[in-house]
């Protein structure tokens, strides 16, 4: 029988304010040298990390005195926990499938009492649901692109969606379920494409509109009081948020052309088939403004801590389109959209990951704020 943490002990541990902590890194890791269990899509697991980047985490972490170990978040995580007994997680765990994977993890630590870094149980849950979080941002009155969710595949298509339309999973991540078949051109692509999607991954499919402009993705970080917390705090504007400079993704000389789906992201950055990756994107300073509104009310609206990434669209007559956000953006070295955006503006990858890990210990009581009076003057 497991036994969660005292919690009445855990309030007054030594570790509330300690110089330096055990950390655990928590992910789910690929494992290219076992077949994928029978009935399961073809590109399962392809949002887990590879060892490479959990490596890469625990050395930006331990370059700050602190020490690491890394846990397979699986369905030993509980024991695993209670064994090594971390002083805080470093979350970047996928989950294992069903509904809102991505908030299990987040669940059992919130259960244990276990501080972790990121976004809680109820973002992760929602934002991993496209169609929920669309609904969302639409009623806050965020553009989104007219889109319907197909639950069965032959339901009726609503009369504001107009060919061409783009069909993908409603609750996956990192392009899964995405390629070139994923954009229809009619009626009986549509169905073909719908029934495909609910057959094969056992789930919804959502069907939007499909945008023809450029592409964007506008990392967040930062929360009102981070100033208060973090080891740079004049990257955060006086609202207490970072926005990393807009990153475009051209995929028009991509593997998939137009459609950033798994086969494009997969590939290294620069290597031939792969999406062009322009940070900071030459656009006009009043689209910039909008990219970066739109990213943070994004962020806001699902109660997103700490940090995120948005991606927007162009539609046909060049407005922005917010599709989705990631609340657990990838964090490899060189290779992930928000680490591309942070060596953009020459902030090193230690101290972004040192920043994400503050501003998740301050929110439980880890760390002593700063005096506001200690803080940098802008000019």
């Amino acid at each position: 029988m497991f036994e969660p943490f005292d919690r009445e002990l855990e309030k007054t541990s030594s570790r509330r304010m300690k110089r330096y902590w055990k950390i655990a890194i928590l992910a789910n890791i690929k494992d290219d040298t076992h077949p994928k269990p029978v009935g399961v899509p073809p590109d399962a697991f392809a949002d887990f990390d590879h060892i490479e980047t959990v490596d890469s985490l625990r050395a930006a972490l331990e370059t700050d005195g602190h020490s690491t170990v890394f846990l397979q978040a699986d369905r030993d995580l509980p024991y695993a926990l209670r064994e090594e007994k971390p002083d805080i997680c470093f979350n970047i765990a996928e989950g294992l499938g069903g509904d809102a994977r991505e908030a299990q993890v987040p669940a059992l630590l919130e259960m244990l009492g276990i501080p972790y870094t990121g976004s809680r149980v109820l973002t992760n849950g929602i934002s991993l649901d496209k169609t929920l979080t669309k609904r969302i941002w639409r009623d806050r009155r965020l553009p989104v692109a007219p889109f319907q969710e197909f639950i069965a595949g032959d339901e009726p298509l609503r009369p504001e969606l107009k060919f061409p339309l783009f069909v993908k999973p409603a609750r996956e991540g990192t392009g899964m379920g995405v390629d070139m078949n994923a954009i229809v051109n009619n009626e009986k692509e549509l169905r073909e494409r719908a029934l495909y999607i609910v057959n094969t991954y056992q789930q919804p499919a959502l069907v939007e509109t499909f945008l023809p402009g450029r592409e964007f993705t506008i990392g967040i970080l930062g929360r009102a009081d981070a100033k208060l917390y973090s080891r740079h705090p004049d990257w955060y504007e006086k609202d207490g948020f970072h926005r990393f400079p807009v990153l475009e993704l051209d995929t028009s000389r991509s593997v998939t052309p137009w459609v950033y789906g798994l086969d494009a992201k997969s590939k290294d950055v620069g290597a031939d088939g792969s999406p062009g990756y322009f940070c900071p994107a030459e656009i006009e300073p009043e689209l910039e403004k909008k990219l970066k509104y739109f990213a943070l009310r994004a962020h806001q609206l699902l109660y997103t801590l700490d940090v995120s990434r948005t991606d927007i669209r162009l539609d046909e007559e060049g407005n922005p389109r917010v599709m989705e956000i990631n609340t657990l953006p990838g964090l490899t070295p060189d290779y992930s959209d928000l680490c591309l955006q942070a060596k953009a503006e020459g902030i090193r990858y230690e101290d972004l990951v040192l920043d994400i890990l503050y501003l998740g210990a301050s929110r439980w009581g880890m760390l002593e704020p700063r005096d506001p009076n200690d803080l940098p003057k802008k000019k």
